[in-house]
C-alpha cells in the first residue's frame, strides 16, 4: 500500500514540475500576455529593422504598450513596414516617434515609442512618420575598422 502512495506522490510531483516548466516557457516566450483584443494598429516604415520579429514588444518609458503584429517589405519605397498593435488604454499623440532598440548589448530588439506633444491622438490605421532604424552591430564595427584604417594609412601628400 505504501508503494502505491509513493507512486501517487511522485506522479503529482512530476505533473506539477511539467506545469511549472510550461508556465516558465510561456512567460519567457511572452505568449502569456496574448490579451490584445482591445487594440488599435499603426504602421511605421524603417530603413533597416535588424533582427526585429513579429510579437516583439512595443515599449514606451519601459512599459510594454503593445506588440509588433506584422512585418513586410514595401517594394515602392524599399523600406520595411512594421505594423504595431497598441493597447487602447494608451493613446499616443500623432507626432509620436518610433525607434528600434535593443535590450542590453546583444538582447532582443523591440520598438520604442517616444510620445510627442500633438493634441491629436493616433487612430487605427495611422502611420508614424518619425522613425529611427535599428543600429546594426556589424555596420558599427565596419565603420570603426574603416576609420582606424584611414587613420593608419600613410599620407601621400607629405612626401
Amino acid at each position: 500500500m505504501s508503494k502505491t502512495w509513493l507512486d501517487l506522490w511522485v506522479g503529482l510531483f512530476v505533473v506539477a514540475g511539467i506545469g511549472a516548466l510550461l508556465f516558465l516557457a510561456l512567460k519567457v516566450g511572452s505568449m502569456s500576455s496574448v490579451r490584445m483584443a482591445d487594440s488599435y494598429q499603426v504602421s511605421a516604415h524603417f530603413d533597416n529593422i535588424g533582427g526585429l520579429k513579429v510579437r516583439a514588444p512595443v515599449k514606451s518609458a519601459g512599459v510594454v504598450v503593445g506588440r509588433v503584429s506584422a512585418i513586410s517589405f514595401d517594394d515602392k519605397t524599399y523600406e520595411a513596414e512594421v505594423v504595431l498593435s497598441l493597447d487602447k488604454r494608451y493613446a499616443f499623440p500623432k507626432d509620436t516617434s518610433a525607434a528600434i532598440l535593443t535590450s542590453g548589448l546583444l538582447g532582443e530588439q523591440y520598438v520604442g515609442l517616444e510620445a510627442g506633444a500633438d493634441s491629436v491622438k493616433l487612430a487605427n490605421g495611422d502611420r508614424l512618420s518619425l522613425t529611427q532604424s535599428a543600429v546594426v552591430l556589424e555596420n558599427l564595427i565596419g565603420q570603426f575598422l574603416f576609420s582606424k584604417a584611414q587613420e593608419g594609412a600613410p599620407n601621400e601628400t607629405a612626401q
